[in-house]
């Protein structure tokens, strides 16, 4: 990843200047939805990241699309891009900090892997079960996989649970394939 090192770097620097003015959460929520909104356009992507769009243009872009929800640390850094010529660095950014946010809390990422969507409910319960078993917090993510058929696929740290139907299967077929069972006839 290009710049990923300057990216941590920023990443560190506003983690600090959050937490001396008590805003850490608040910023990390923007971080949230910086690095999600950016992530969800192309199109967005694309004019931060272009050298023929001025950097005023960006910043009245990025203005106009948070202004009204992020906090004022989170706005400095958007000035402070700016004037080192590095917005297109946000995403990275942005990314680096929740991760740096999470392990500073203890927080893990629980990634669960279904068919389908989870409802909030089985989320809630998930997030319940994890603290149960690690004894600390996690962010849950949702990737989907049709091809696990059903079930699911849960890990945090390197931690792996499958369940998923397609697991069973593959061990039930790998269980037909050792049998060396002839039946007589």
């Amino acid at each position: 990843m290009k710049n990923a090192r300057a990216a941590l770097r920023y990443a560190k620097a506003i983690l600090n200047l959050a937490k001396d003015s008590n805003d850490e959460s608040a910023v990390h929520e923007d971080m949230q939805l910086i690095a999600a909104t950016i992530a969800d356009s192309k199109e967005f992507s694309i004019v931060l990241e272009s050298p023929v769009i001025k950097a005023a243009d960006k910043m009245n872009v990025l203005k106009a699309t948070f202004s009204s929800k992020i906090n004022n640390i989170t706005l400095g850094l958007f000035n402070l891009l700016q004037e080192n010529k590095r917005i297109e660095m946000l995403e990275a950014i942005a990314k680096q900090y929740t991760i740096i946010y999470d392990f500073d809390k203890n927080i893990q990422v629980a990634k669960v892997t279904t068919a389908v969507p989870i409802s909030p409910e089985i989320e809630a319960q998930v997030l319940a079960k994890i603290v149960a078993l690690t004894g600390e917090k996690a962010n849950l993510e949702n990737e989907i996989n049709p091809s696990i058929l059903g079930g699911f696929i849960l890990r945090v740290g390197d931690v792996q649970y499958d369940a998923s139907i397609s697991n069973h299967l593959s061990e039930l077929k790998k269980e037909f394939d050792n049998s060396h069972y002839i039946p007589k006839i």
